[in-house]
């Protein structure tokens, strides 16, 4: 019998194979890959696409239910996800258009239940493992379209010249691939780097072909979101191996780098507009949140209606089309796009889900999030930074915010307690009794006597 310490595992083993699967189906199938641009290449929303969904959220329900007993435990977050869709669907009492708005919140809520699902059931590295498995795929499937299909992989006339892979335009690509660069970085960092294995050289080659693609769409959004995802997940790895010191160290550098470049882009927000290539009016948009920013004034506590303000018949849209003088799709802004479909409180709302779920990531940094190898904490910082360019809060079919609520549902979960590994001999058992806190006596010992020793009185004389 061993005296060592017994090893122990604290994540739960990998889901089996067809559950891996169907998830990986899903995943790519909300980023629009493929499918869009075929059915749908005028990215208008059509029946086919409607009723593709459905195997969909059966096979999205089917997966809940199988997995009930080990869902339940993040009930807050469903709790949290009911609110925001009640406040989305019972925003088509105002809303612009009706119809839309209710087919969208029960997508909305289908899709966010699968995230939840994801971030319950995906424990560990097994997320961001299943992750890097999909975006593998699908960058894979871009190069072949790029190089073999270049009428659908590369961008015709807008762009022209630039990568696109399986999407409608290279932003989408961008925000994909630096997904898939995450999950793989996560990977890396959570895995045991005394020998090689599989699951390293498939992260490898999902960092060198993610990144290509990532190069390719030449977007500086997500190039920036690439370097602070990646450098998050390289410096909690570097901390964690440096020891106390060099934490220390790397904290007081971060700290002051950070407040450096909060200064330059308060006082100094051209230069660095300019540093990365873009001119001071961010191609338009700053035109575009000023403009958008009047409608919410009309509307401050309802906005529009939830996904009904883009709309092609839409007449507030249209004013917005024809003051910037181009045929705007989106906000280029998440927040501004929810304050114009749901107003102040579904801004509030949404920005306490964000807050909680970030304290709870850093809460879970040392523990939970050590063995998924940071990953979810680097990709809640690319997310804050995709909001602020990308229409990806409370969307209905979107990887970030499927990702968003997946490290949500995680932030809720306990960690996992230390289980005894099959095959381990256990610690030597202590004798009953071996360890008193008060004082002993000869009736104490299995050899001593049953009964005090008599005592022997002196005589008085």
């Amino acid at each position: 019998m061993s005296l060592a310490r017994p090893e122990v595992a604290l994540d739960e083993p990998a889901p089996p194979w067809w559950e891996q699967a169907i998830v990986v189906v899903i995943i790519v199938l909300l980023t629009g890959a493929l499918v869009g641009p075929i059915l749908a290449p005028t990215q208008e929303e059509t029946p086919i696409l409607r009723m593709m969904w459905l195997p969909v959220y059966a096979a999205t329900m089917g997966l809940l239910l199988f997995r009930a007993d080990r869902i339940w435990r993040a009930w807050p977050a469903f709790l949290l996800l009911g609110i925001m869709v009640i406040h989305a669907y019972a925003s088509k009492y105002w809303s612009i258009d009706p119809g839309v708005t209710t087919r969208r919140t029960i997508a909305l809520a289908l899709s966010s239940v699968f995230a939840l699902y994801l971030g319950a059931r995906f424990k560990g590295p097994h997320l961001p493992r299943v992750l890097m498995i999909s975006c593998l795929l699908m960058g894979l499937g871009s190069l072949v379209m790029v190089f073999a299909f270049p009428a659908i992989g590369v961008h015709q006339y807008d762009n022209a010249g630039l990568w696109r892979g399986l999407w409608y335009e290279k932003n989408q690509m961008g925000v994909v691939m630096v997904a898939g660069v995450i999950a793989a970085a996560a990977c890396l960092a959570s895995a045991d780097n005394t020998r090689v294995s599989l699951s390293m050289i498939v992260a490898a080659l999902t960092v060198a072909v993610c990144g290509l693609l990532v190069l390719a769409t030449q977007s500086k959004t997500s190039l920036l979101c690439m370097i602070v995802g990646v450098g998050l997940i390289g410096g909690l790895w570097a901390m964690r191996r440096g020891g106390a010191a060099f934490s220390v160290v790397c904290l007081w550098l971060g700290v002051v780098l950070g407040a450096f470049i909060l200064y330059l882009v308060i006082t100094e927000p051209a230069v660095i507009l300019k540093a990365l290539g873009k001119d001071p009016s961010l191609t338009g948009r700053t035109d575009i949140w000023a403009a958008l920013m009047r409608k919410v004034a009309e509307k401050p506590w309802t906005g529009f209606g939830y996904q009904a303000f883009w709309g092609r018949t839409s007449v507030p849209a249209m004013w917005i089309r024809q003051e910037t003088q181009w045929p705007v799709p989106s906000a280029h802004n998440g927040w501004i796009d929810l304050l114009v479909q749901l107003g102040w409180p579904g801004a509030i709302l949404v920005g306490f889900t964000m807050t909680l779920t970030f304290v709870m990531l850093l809460a879970r940094i040392g523990g939970a999030g050590a063995r998924e190898g940071y990953f979810n904490l680097a990709y809640f910082a690319v997310f804050l930074l995709l909001s602020l360019s990308e229409s990806v809060l409370l969307t209905n079919a979107n990887l970030p915010w499927t990702l968003l609520l997946a490290a949500l549902a995680r932030g809720f979960l306990p960690d996992p307690q230390p289980a005894r590994v099959a095959g381990t001999s256990e610690l030597a058992r202590t004798r009953r009794g071996g360890y008193l806190t008060r004082s002993r006596i000869a009736s104490d010992y299995d050899h001593g006597s049953a009964r005090p020793f008599p005592v022997r009185r002196r005589a008085r004389a």
